[in-house]
Protein backbone atom coordinates (compact mmCIF):
# COMPACT_ATOMS: atom_id res chain seq x y z
CA UNK A 1 0.00 0.00 0.00
CA UNK A 2 1.23 3.41 -0.86
CA UNK A 3 2.11 5.46 2.21
CA UNK A 4 0.40 8.78 2.83
CA UNK A 5 2.28 12.02 2.60
CA UNK A 6 3.96 13.10 5.77
CA UNK A 7 1.67 16.09 6.63
CA UNK A 8 -1.43 13.99 6.16
CA UNK A 9 -0.08 11.14 8.28
CA UNK A 10 0.75 13.59 11.05
CA UNK A 11 -2.77 14.98 10.99
CA UNK A 12 -4.28 11.48 11.15
CA UNK A 13 -2.00 10.57 14.06
CA UNK A 14 -2.94 13.76 15.90
CA UNK A 15 -6.65 13.02 15.37
CA UNK A 16 -6.28 9.48 16.68
CA UNK A 17 -4.43 10.80 19.71
CA UNK A 18 -7.11 13.41 20.40
CA UNK A 19 -9.82 10.75 20.13
CA UNK A 20 -7.91 8.55 22.56
CA UNK A 21 -7.54 11.47 25.03
CA UNK A 22 -11.24 12.31 24.78
CA UNK A 23 -12.17 8.69 25.40
CA UNK A 24 -9.91 8.54 28.46
CA UNK A 25 -11.36 11.81 29.79
CA UNK A 26 -14.89 10.59 29.21
CA UNK A 27 -14.11 7.36 30.96
CA UNK A 28 -12.62 9.24 33.91
CA UNK A 29 -15.58 11.59 34.14
CA UNK A 30 -17.92 8.63 34.00
CA UNK A 31 -16.04 6.95 36.83
CA UNK A 32 -16.08 10.17 38.87
CA UNK A 33 -19.80 10.64 38.28
CA UNK A 34 -20.42 7.06 39.36
CA UNK A 35 -18.33 7.50 42.48
CA UNK A 36 -20.12 10.80 43.28
CA UNK A 37 -23.51 9.18 42.77
CA UNK A 38 -22.53 6.34 45.08
CA UNK A 39 -21.15 8.78 47.66
CA UNK A 40 -24.30 10.92 47.50
CA UNK A 41 -26.49 7.88 47.86
CA UNK A 42 -24.53 6.66 50.87
CA UNK A 43 -24.53 10.19 52.37
CA UNK A 44 -28.31 10.39 52.00
CA UNK A 45 -28.67 6.99 53.63
CA UNK A 46 -26.38 8.08 56.48
CA UNK A 47 -28.42 11.26 56.94
CA UNK A 48 -31.69 9.33 57.04
CA UNK A 49 -30.17 6.84 59.45
CA UNK A 50 -28.93 9.73 61.60
CA UNK A 51 -32.45 11.20 61.86
CA UNK A 52 -33.90 7.86 62.91
CA UNK A 53 -30.97 7.22 65.25
CA UNK A 54 -31.44 10.60 66.96
CA UNK A 55 -35.12 9.89 67.55
CA UNK A 56 -34.34 6.40 68.82
CA UNK A 57 -31.57 7.65 71.12
CA UNK A 58 -33.79 10.42 72.51
CA UNK A 59 -36.65 8.00 73.18
CA UNK A 60 -34.30 5.53 74.86
CA UNK A 61 -32.83 8.33 76.96
CA UNK A 62 -36.30 9.52 77.97
CA UNK A 63 -37.36 6.01 79.00
CA UNK A 64 -34.14 5.38 80.88
CA UNK A 65 -34.23 8.67 82.79
CA UNK A 66 -37.94 8.25 83.52
CA UNK A 67 -37.11 5.14 85.51
CA UNK A 68 -34.73 7.07 87.74
CA UNK A 69 -36.27 8.62 90.82
CA UNK A 70 -34.37 11.87 90.52
CA UNK A 71 -35.63 12.56 86.97
CA UNK A 72 -39.06 10.95 87.06
CA UNK A 73 -40.88 14.04 88.37
CA UNK A 74 -38.57 16.64 86.83
CA UNK A 75 -39.63 17.32 83.21
CA UNK A 76 -37.18 20.21 82.91
CA UNK A 77 -33.99 18.19 83.29
CA UNK A 78 -35.55 15.27 81.42
CA UNK A 79 -36.37 17.32 78.31
CA UNK A 80 -32.97 19.04 78.46
CA UNK A 81 -31.11 15.70 78.54
CA UNK A 82 -33.19 14.36 75.66
CA UNK A 83 -32.44 17.44 73.54
CA UNK A 84 -28.71 17.16 74.27
CA UNK A 85 -28.65 13.50 73.19
CA UNK A 86 -30.55 14.27 70.00
CA UNK A 87 -28.21 17.14 69.07
CA UNK A 88 -25.09 15.02 69.72
CA UNK A 89 -26.34 12.20 67.49
CA UNK A 90 -27.18 14.69 64.73
CA UNK A 91 -23.72 16.25 64.93
CA UNK A 92 -22.03 12.85 64.67
CA UNK A 93 -24.20 11.94 61.68
CA UNK A 94 -23.44 15.22 59.88
CA UNK A 95 -19.70 14.73 60.37
CA UNK A 96 -20.00 11.24 58.87
CA UNK A 97 -21.92 12.66 55.89
CA UNK A 98 -19.24 15.28 55.26
CA UNK A 99 -16.47 12.70 55.46
CA UNK A 100 -18.30 10.48 52.98
CA UNK A 101 -18.53 13.37 50.55
CA UNK A 102 -14.77 13.89 50.78
CA UNK A 103 -14.85 17.07 52.82
CA UNK A 104 -11.91 17.55 55.16
CA UNK A 105 -13.67 17.83 58.52
CA UNK A 106 -10.47 18.78 60.30
CA UNK A 107 -10.28 22.12 58.54
CA UNK A 108 -14.01 22.67 59.05
CA UNK A 109 -13.67 22.03 62.77
CA UNK A 110 -10.78 24.51 62.96
CA UNK A 111 -12.81 27.15 61.13
CA UNK A 112 -15.81 26.50 63.36
CA UNK A 113 -13.59 26.82 66.43
CA UNK A 114 -12.28 30.20 65.32
CA UNK A 115 -15.79 31.33 64.42
CA UNK A 116 -17.17 30.13 67.74
CA UNK A 117 -14.50 32.16 69.56
CA UNK A 118 -15.48 35.30 67.68
CA UNK A 119 -19.18 34.63 68.22
CA UNK A 120 -18.52 33.93 71.91
CA UNK A 121 -16.82 37.28 72.37
CA UNK A 122 -19.70 39.03 70.61
CA UNK A 123 -22.40 37.19 72.56
CA UNK A 124 -21.05 37.26 76.08
CA UNK A 125 -24.45 38.12 77.57
CA UNK A 126 -26.18 35.30 75.72
CA UNK A 127 -23.51 32.81 76.72
CA UNK A 128 -23.83 33.93 80.34
CA UNK A 129 -27.52 33.05 80.09
CA UNK A 130 -26.56 29.62 78.76
CA UNK A 131 -24.06 29.08 81.58
CA UNK A 132 -26.65 30.21 84.13
CA UNK A 133 -29.23 27.89 82.57
CA UNK A 134 -26.86 24.94 82.88
CA UNK A 135 -26.20 25.79 86.53
CA UNK A 136 -29.93 26.08 87.21
CA UNK A 137 -30.48 22.68 85.63
CA UNK A 138 -27.69 21.17 87.72
CA UNK A 139 -28.49 22.83 91.06
CA UNK A 140 -32.29 22.83 90.52
CA UNK A 141 -33.39 25.55 92.97
CA UNK A 142 -36.84 25.20 91.42
CA UNK A 143 -38.66 22.93 89.01
CA UNK A 144 -41.45 23.30 86.49
CA UNK A 145 -44.67 23.78 88.44
CA UNK A 146 -43.12 25.52 91.47
CA UNK A 147 -44.30 28.97 92.52
CA UNK A 148 -41.27 31.23 92.88
CA UNK A 149 -40.38 34.87 93.46
CA UNK A 150 -37.47 36.11 91.35
CA UNK A 151 -36.41 39.73 91.54
CA UNK A 152 -39.84 40.84 92.77
CA UNK A 153 -41.70 38.86 90.09
CA UNK A 154 -43.85 36.02 91.41
CA UNK A 155 -45.36 33.26 89.33
CA UNK A 156 -45.52 29.58 88.53
CA UNK A 157 -42.57 28.16 86.59
CA UNK A 158 -43.87 27.06 83.20
CA UNK A 159 -40.64 26.41 81.33
CA UNK A 160 -36.89 26.48 81.86
CA UNK A 161 -34.68 26.71 78.79
CA UNK A 162 -30.99 27.33 78.32
CA UNK A 163 -31.59 31.06 77.84
CA UNK A 164 -34.69 32.07 79.79
CA UNK A 165 -37.07 31.06 82.56
CA UNK A 166 -40.76 31.49 81.82
CA UNK A 167 -43.23 32.25 84.61
CA UNK A 168 -47.00 32.65 84.72
CA UNK A 169 -48.38 34.92 87.44
CA UNK A 170 -51.78 34.76 89.15
CA UNK A 171 -53.35 36.82 86.35
CA UNK A 172 -52.01 34.41 83.70
CA UNK A 173 -49.46 36.96 82.47
CA UNK A 174 -46.35 35.39 80.94
CA UNK A 175 -43.10 36.62 82.48
CA UNK A 176 -39.79 35.79 80.78
CA UNK A 177 -36.65 36.30 82.88
CA UNK A 178 -33.08 35.79 81.51
CA UNK A 179 -31.29 32.98 83.27
CA UNK A 180 -28.32 35.21 84.12
CA UNK A 181 -30.63 37.50 86.10
CA UNK A 182 -32.31 34.52 87.75
CA UNK A 183 -29.04 32.93 88.81
CA UNK A 184 -27.62 36.24 90.06
CA UNK A 185 -30.69 37.27 92.06
CA UNK A 186 -32.44 36.01 95.18
CA UNK A 187 -34.76 33.08 94.43
CA UNK A 188 -37.69 32.46 96.78
CA UNK A 189 -39.30 29.09 96.12
CA UNK A 190 -42.73 29.66 97.65
CA UNK A 191 -44.04 26.16 96.98
CA UNK A 192 -40.73 24.41 97.53
CA UNK A 193 -41.89 23.07 100.92
CA UNK A 194 -44.93 20.92 101.54
CA UNK A 195 -46.25 23.11 104.37
CA UNK A 196 -46.33 26.86 104.86
CA UNK A 197 -47.04 29.09 107.83
CA UNK A 198 -50.00 31.42 107.60
CA UNK A 199 -49.62 34.66 109.56
CA UNK A 200 -52.35 37.24 110.18
CA UNK A 201 -52.09 40.50 112.12
CA UNK A 202 -55.34 41.68 113.73
CA UNK A 203 -55.90 44.71 115.96
CA UNK A 204 -58.27 44.75 118.94
CA UNK A 205 -59.34 47.54 121.29
CA UNK A 206 -57.39 48.50 124.39
CA UNK A 207 -60.43 47.88 126.62
CA UNK A 208 -61.16 44.38 125.26
CA UNK A 209 -60.24 41.09 126.88
CA UNK A 210 -56.94 40.15 125.24
CA UNK A 211 -56.97 36.57 126.51
CA UNK A 212 -60.48 36.04 125.21
CA UNK A 213 -59.52 37.55 121.86
CA UNK A 214 -56.51 35.24 121.56
CA UNK A 215 -58.58 32.18 122.42
CA UNK A 216 -61.25 33.17 119.92
CA UNK A 217 -58.66 33.57 117.15
CA UNK A 218 -56.92 30.24 117.79
CA UNK A 219 -60.26 28.42 118.02
CA UNK A 220 -61.46 29.98 114.77
CA UNK A 221 -58.24 28.94 113.00
CA UNK A 222 -58.29 25.40 114.42
CA UNK A 223 -61.86 24.91 113.22
CA UNK A 224 -60.81 25.27 109.59
CA UNK A 225 -60.25 21.99 107.73
CA UNK A 226 -57.23 23.32 105.81
CA UNK A 227 -55.34 24.24 109.02
CA UNK A 228 -52.97 21.51 110.20
CA UNK A 229 -53.36 20.36 113.82
CA UNK A 230 -49.60 20.06 114.30
CA UNK A 231 -48.17 22.59 114.92
CA UNK A 232 -51.28 23.96 116.58
CA UNK A 233 -52.44 27.54 115.82
CA UNK A 234 -50.86 30.20 118.03
CA UNK A 235 -51.90 33.77 118.84
CA UNK A 236 -50.11 36.40 120.93
CA UNK A 237 -49.82 40.13 121.51
CA UNK A 238 -47.00 41.39 119.33
CA UNK A 239 -47.31 45.19 119.40
CA UNK A 240 -49.16 48.16 120.92
CA UNK A 241 -50.33 50.47 118.17
CA UNK A 242 -51.75 53.98 118.39
CA UNK A 243 -55.35 52.86 118.11
CA UNK A 244 -55.25 49.10 118.74
CA UNK A 245 -53.46 46.21 120.39
CA UNK A 246 -51.84 44.05 117.71
CA UNK A 247 -52.43 40.29 117.95
CA UNK A 248 -50.59 37.97 115.55
CA UNK A 249 -52.18 34.64 114.59
CA UNK A 250 -50.00 31.86 113.16
CA UNK A 251 -51.25 28.61 111.65
CA UNK A 252 -49.71 25.96 109.40
CA UNK A 253 -51.34 24.80 106.15
CA UNK A 254 -50.31 22.88 103.06
CA UNK A 255 -48.60 25.00 100.43
CA UNK A 256 -51.25 24.10 97.86
CA UNK A 257 -54.04 25.30 100.19
CA UNK A 258 -52.39 28.53 101.33
CA UNK A 259 -54.44 31.25 99.63
CA UNK A 260 -57.86 29.70 100.14
CA UNK A 261 -56.98 28.81 103.72
CA UNK A 262 -55.85 32.38 104.37
CA UNK A 263 -59.16 33.78 103.14
CA UNK A 264 -61.18 31.26 105.18
CA UNK A 265 -59.20 31.83 108.38
CA UNK A 266 -59.44 35.61 108.03
CA UNK A 267 -63.21 35.46 107.66
CA UNK A 268 -63.53 33.02 110.57
CA UNK A 269 -61.43 35.32 112.79
CA UNK A 270 -63.66 38.31 112.03
CA UNK A 271 -66.80 36.33 112.82
CA UNK A 272 -65.27 34.89 116.01
CA UNK A 273 -64.30 38.34 117.30
CA UNK A 274 -67.77 39.67 116.54
CA UNK A 275 -69.34 36.77 118.43
CA UNK A 276 -67.02 37.38 121.41
CA UNK A 277 -67.86 41.10 121.46
CA UNK A 278 -64.30 42.15 120.67
CA UNK A 279 -63.95 45.36 118.70
CA UNK A 280 -61.61 45.70 115.75
CA UNK A 281 -60.83 49.45 115.96
CA UNK A 282 -59.94 51.74 113.12
CA UNK A 283 -57.75 54.86 113.21
CA UNK A 284 -59.43 57.93 114.75
CA UNK A 285 -58.65 61.60 114.39
CA UNK A 286 -59.27 63.73 117.48
CA UNK A 287 -59.31 67.56 117.43
CA UNK A 288 -57.32 68.88 120.39
CA UNK A 289 -57.82 72.59 121.41
CA UNK A 290 -54.66 74.59 121.87
CA UNK A 291 -55.95 77.87 123.46
CA UNK A 292 -58.27 80.80 123.01
CA UNK A 293 -57.78 80.84 119.24
CA UNK A 294 -59.17 77.35 118.91
CA UNK A 295 -62.67 78.52 117.99
CA UNK A 296 -61.32 80.83 115.30
CA UNK A 297 -58.95 78.16 113.98
CA UNK A 298 -61.71 75.60 113.71
CA UNK A 299 -64.29 77.98 112.21
CA UNK A 300 -64.50 77.46 108.45
CA UNK A 301 -63.85 80.39 106.14
CA UNK A 302 -67.05 82.05 104.95
CA UNK A 303 -67.46 82.06 101.16
CA UNK A 304 -68.85 85.63 101.27
CA UNK A 305 -65.97 87.06 103.29
CA UNK A 306 -64.44 90.17 101.76
CA UNK A 307 -67.54 91.05 99.71
CA UNK A 308 -68.68 93.96 101.76
CA UNK A 309 -70.66 91.93 104.32
CA UNK A 310 -69.92 91.82 108.00
CA UNK A 311 -67.58 89.06 109.14
CA UNK A 312 -69.42 88.64 112.47
CA UNK A 313 -71.19 85.35 112.75
CA UNK A 314 -74.93 85.33 112.43
CA UNK A 315 -77.11 83.94 115.21
CA UNK A 316 -77.38 80.69 113.30
CA UNK A 317 -73.62 80.44 113.01
CA UNK A 318 -73.20 81.14 116.69
CA UNK A 319 -75.64 78.33 117.45
CA UNK A 320 -73.63 75.89 115.34
CA UNK A 321 -70.35 76.80 116.96
CA UNK A 322 -71.92 76.51 120.37
CA UNK A 323 -73.08 73.04 119.45
CA UNK A 324 -69.57 72.03 118.42
CA UNK A 325 -68.10 73.32 121.64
Amino acid sequence: MQSLPTPLSDAVAAGQKAVAVDAATLTKLTDMAGDLAVSLSIAVLILIATVFASRWASSVTRRALSRMRGFRHDPTVLSFAVQVVRVLVMIIGLVAVLQRLGVQTTSIIAVLGAASLAVGLALQGTLSNVAAGVMLLVLRPYRVGDVVDIGGKSGKVQRLDLFTTQLGDANNVKIVVPNAKVFGDVISNISGQRTRRLELTIGVGYRDDLTGARNALTAAAAAQAAVLPDPAPWAGVTDLRDSAVEITLQAWVKSTDYWQARADVLQACKEALDAAGVEIPFPHQVAVPYGDDDEGARAPARPDAGRGRSSDPSPGDAHVESGEG
